[in-house]
């Protein structure tokens, strides 16, 4: 599939502008003119373009301002009002002006005869996947207020999980960035100064002193490379996760590498909770679900792992007996799914399970500070520690040097 920009007019004499995904040309034609529109251009767009405009508009658009817009319109719903009344309504008093376009286009689209999920799902940028499932299986049940309320609950949730992972990382990454600092302070400015004066005096350098000069001279001849290193380190990563081999052995040092995994083991745990709870009390079956858990649990290791047991279901088998042929899934989780299924309550189990990895999340966020300062403190004082001797070092032999001569 390829990427098209488009400059159209709508029924009502509005020029609009947009991309579209298709084959070539002429089904991008027939695809906008189904829709009412009167075609003025079609031209082939930059895919790496279409992806960065459409990641900034993301970027633009926070997950509470999507939480606030589903909760409006469930109650607008609820209330009885017409649904393009209520995004109108919406659209007028959204203060973000990204989401405001994105609303009136979603509108001008269901005003032209097109499902309000595929309107939203124009929008894919902005608004994240499960929210367009859970709005068609609303509009196929007939219960979009409550499928709407049910996005609300599930991304208040995920942001309520990525709040407790931000705390979690917060100490670490400022512990590192401030030691960096210091370190690149002393290496470019403070240890020259220093070595400079034992030259001078004829002091001979030890190896290790010569090293952190070494260091120290392409620190200041070459500091501009500095940035550009966090820079490549993400390019880099972009480019590694286009193979899926290397996706999975990454992903799985990600679960099992002390401390981190803490944090990303049970996100992920807690992601397929919730994520599975609000499918099945949307009425998906279970195999479903999974397919779509498997699509945005953003793991490789997880993805095989649900893979694996939707194939196990498909051929009969439990749910709890599926999952416990996969050791990334924990034994309690397991138990709870099992008795979940024998019961008939499988989404106040997922519910239940949701909670306890966000709430695992939140005590790990409070004690990350404590869990990685010792580690962080070793680190800096090794760093310091190599300073010290390279320092000394030639100091204890000017010395012993002037002790001698007296």
């Amino acid at each position: 599939m390829s990427y098209f920009a488009y400059k159209a007019v709508d029924p009502e004499g509005v020029q609009i502008r947009g991309v579209e995904e298709g084959e070539d040309v002429d089904a991008v034609y027939e695809s906008l003119a189904a829709r009412g529109l009167y075609i003025l251009s079609v031209k082939r767009a930059s895919r790496i373009l279409v992806d960065l405009g459409r990641s900034l508009k993301a970027r633009r658009v926070k997950r509470p301002d999507i939480i606030e817009f589903a909760n409006n319109l469930a109650v607008m719903l609820k209330a009885g009002l017409p649904l393009l009344t209520a995004l109108g309504d919406i659209a007028d008093t959204t203060g973000n002006k990204y989401l405001k376009s994105a609303l009136f286009g979603t509108k001008r689209m269901v005003e032209m005869g097109m499902s309000f999920s595929e309107a939203v799902y124009l929008h894919r940028e902005i608004f994240p996947d499960i929210f367009t499932r859970l709005v068609k299986v609303g509009e196929e049940t007939g219960q979009l207020g409550r499928s709407l309320s049910d996005v609300a609950e599930h991304l208040q949730k995920m942001e309520d999980l990525a709040q407790a992972i931000k705390r979690a990382l917060m100490y670490p990454v400022f512990a590192i960035v401030t030691t960096m600092g210091a370190m690149l302070f002393w290496l470019a400015y403070v240890l020259p100064k220093i070595m400079n004066t034992m030259k001078e005096m004829g002091v001979k350098l030890p190896l290790i002193t010569r090293m952190l000069l070494k260091v120290s001279a392409f620190t200041q001849s070459y500091w501009y490379l500095i940035p550009l290193f966090p820079v490549a380190a993400l390019v880099i990563v972009k480019l590694v996760q286009r193979n899926q081999g290397a996706c999975y052995y990454i992903d799985m040092i990600k679960i099992k590498m002390p401390i981190v995994k803490l944090v990303v083991y049970n996100k992920l745990l807690a992601l397929f909770s919730e994520q599975l709870r609000i499918l099945i009390v949307a009425g998906l079956t279970i195999d479903r679900c999974l397919e779509i858990v498997g699509d945005v649990i953003g793991n490789e290791v997880f993805k095989r792992a649900i893979a694996g047991v939707h194939v196990s279901i498909s051929a009969g088998n439990r749910i709890g007996e599926s999952l416990k042929e996969h050791p990334v899934f924990p034994p309690l989780l397991v138990r709870m799914v099992d008795t979940g299924e024998a019961s008939g309550n499988l989404d106040e189990q997922f519910a239940f399970l949701s909670g306890h990895y966000l709430k695992k999340l939140d005590d790990i966020s409070e004690k990350m500070g404590k869990m990685v300062e010792p580690i962080v403190m070793a680190v800096v004082g090794a760093l310091f520690a190599l300073i010290m001797i390279g320092l000394m070092l030639p100091l204890y032999d000017l010395i012993s040097t002037v002790g001698r001569a007296q």
